[in-house]
């Protein structure tokens, strides 16, 4: 499984970012999705996660503000990112889980100002 990540930027506090990632490879085998991020210094923490069938699961300070639609047709999954606050500037990095394994995209920035 290949996952390419795109979307980051820099926007000021208080506005939004949508985020994709699309899974190419062996996509039959994907399970679960996400989102997570690194902020420097810091462990990369888990923003939201979704199944095959929908169900999410989201960090708790991300609640209200972000969603992760995912498209299985499309094999893509999105974080839409509103309100988005200093704190939330990192790597963020998309996340495919399967039967094999776990798979991880390159990583894009998003930097928020204040």
């Amino acid at each position: 499984v290949q996952l390419q990540a795109s979307g980051g930027g820099l926007v000021q506090a208080g506005g939004s970012l949508r985020l994709s990632c699309l899974a190419s490879g062996s996509i039959f085998s994907i399970s679960d999705m996400g989102w997570y991020r690194q902020a420097p210094g810091k462990q990369r923490e888990k923003v939201a996660l979704i199944g095959s069938g929908g169900l999410t699961d989201y960090a708790d300070s991300m609640k209200g503000r972000f969603t992760i639609p995912r498209d299985n047709a499309k094999n893509t999954v999105d974080l839409q990112m509103n309100n988005l606050k200093p704190e939330d500037t990192a790597v963020y990095y998309c996340n495919a889980r399967s039967l094999f394994g776990a798979y991880w995209g390159q990583g894009t920035q998003v930097t928020v100002s204040s």
